[in-house]
């Protein structure tokens, strides 16, 4: 009896706490419904201090919305991709005729050969043009061109072959491929031959080197050399003949490999050679051939 008593106060207790707790939100629902709790305060938009915020937003907005927009990085329009062309706003059969410009290896120097390869409208040109970036002897002849219509000519009116010829140096260590093509016989296979040969070599030391480019005949070499001159011999690397290894030394260009190998045995036959003259002592040396060998090798 004793328990069912304390059981049922306790029941009681708890739906007395049930009934007050539903009262309580009752109530706060009745308030939250019926009372006002607007304010009668009117905010001045147009304030100074308003609109200062408001500019400072439109200031961060503009700021995100700069740095969202793609980078534009200058570019040469000789390699100009298909996916390229299509962001640049070029048509397809305008990329087109720019590949197969290429594939002739000829190559675009300047924002109207681009126009005249591709075809395209003045607008788009003005629009890409000013992102154009061509290699520094490119960009350096044609500002010339457009100040002053500047060029090297050899007593002022020079002509070779019949052909006028405007090269921006005489330089032969500097000339570049336009330059040498401006000569009778010379295309463009040959001037390629010229530029490589004189990497080769690390420069032409002699005017005359350039009877050794394979394919040229010497009519044309004498029209080249009208034009172009050595100034200044090129600063060539020479390897030492005492440490030299077979590998290195057979990259002078005017050492075969049995001359390497010869060499390399003489060395170890004396030990070592105290000066440079003393290749001229190793049997079928040629000769002929010391002055040009000795450019790339010194005797330490």
């Amino acid at each position: 009896m004793k328990y069912f008593k304390s059981h049922f106060w306790y029941n009681k207790r708890q739906r007395n706490g049930v009934f007050f707790l539903l009262l309580i939100i009752v109530i706060l629902q009745v308030i939250y419904v019926f009372a006002d709790f607007s304010s009668d305060k009117i905010i001045d938009t147009n304030s100074i201090e308003i609109l200062a915020f408001q500019n400072k937003i439109d200031s961060l907005k503009k700021e995100a919305l700069e740095k969202r927009k793609p980078k534009k990085y200058p570019f040469n329009p000789n390699y100009i991709t298909d996916f390229k062309g299509y962001q640049l706003g070029m048509t397809v059969q305008e990329i087109d005729r720019l590949h197969k410009y290429r594939k002739q290896r000829k190559f675009v120097n300047s924002a109207k050969e681009f126009q005249k390869a591709t075809k395209i409208s003045d607008s788009l040109l003005n629009k890409i043009s000013p992102l154009f970036k061509f290699p520094k002897w490119v960009s350096k002849r044609n500002k010339l061109k457009k100040q002053s219509n500047y060029s090297v000519v050899t007593n002022n009116s020079s002509s070779v072959g019949g052909s006028p010829y405007k090269p921006l140096t005489t330089n032969i260590n500097e000339a570049n491929q336009q330059d040498f093509e401006a000569i009778s016989g010379v295309g463009e296979v040959i001037s390629t031959r010229i530029v490589k040969y004189r990497r080769k070599l690390q420069g032409f030391s002699y005017e005359s080197q350039i009877y050794e480019v394979w394919g040229i005949e010497k009519i044309t070499v004498k029209r080249i050399l009208k034009i172009f001159k050595v100034y200044k011999k090129p600063k060539i690397k020479k390897a030492n003949v005492n440490t030299v290894t077979f590998k290195e030394l057979l990259k002078n260009p005017y050492i075969d490999y049995q001359l390497c190998k010869n060499i390399l045995e003489y060395r170890d036959e004396i030990a070592e050679f105290q000066d440079i003259l003393e290749l001229k002592n190793i049997d079928s040396f040629p000769i002929k051939k010391y002055d040009r060998i000795v450019l790339y090798l010194k005797a330490e």
